[in-house]
């Protein structure tokens, strides 16, 4: 059964580039260490009318906006053994420290796949 790791995060618009190429860093680290895809998304229609909208849920500060993404793999097992990777090749990599969002602030968790058409 498929896994998903999902996660929501506030960034500052005037990062959004910054973001994007860590993101298109780590989309190339994932699949190289298997994941099946990985997706990163930038918050376009936040201003719906029923449900908690992502702005609120983030409590969204003037000039930020929403980033909603996730890395699918075949199983949980698969996905420790690809995070595993990850995290070992980031940390040769160094400090991550300075992030373009705040760390704080991200929502992350993983998803076993309940609906797969």
């Amino acid at each position: 059964m498929r896994y998903i790791d999902g996660y929501v995060l506030p960034v500052p618009k005037k990062k959004l580039k910054t973001y994007a190429h860590m993101a298109e860093m780590g989309a190339k680290m994932w699949m190289k260490h298997g994941a099946l895809d990985y997706k990163e998304c930038v918050g376009e229609d936040l201003k719906n009318k029923w449900g908690t909208t992502f702005s609120k849920m983030m409590n969204l500060k003037p000039g930020e906006t929403v980033v909603f993404s996730y890395i699918v793999f075949k199983s949980r097992a698969h996905r420790d053994r690809v995070n595993a990777k990850v995290m070992k090749e980031m940390e040769k990599m160094g400090d991550m420290q300075d992030m373009p969002f705040d760390v704080k602030r991200m929502v992350y968790g993983g998803f076993k796949v309940l609906v797969d058409v």
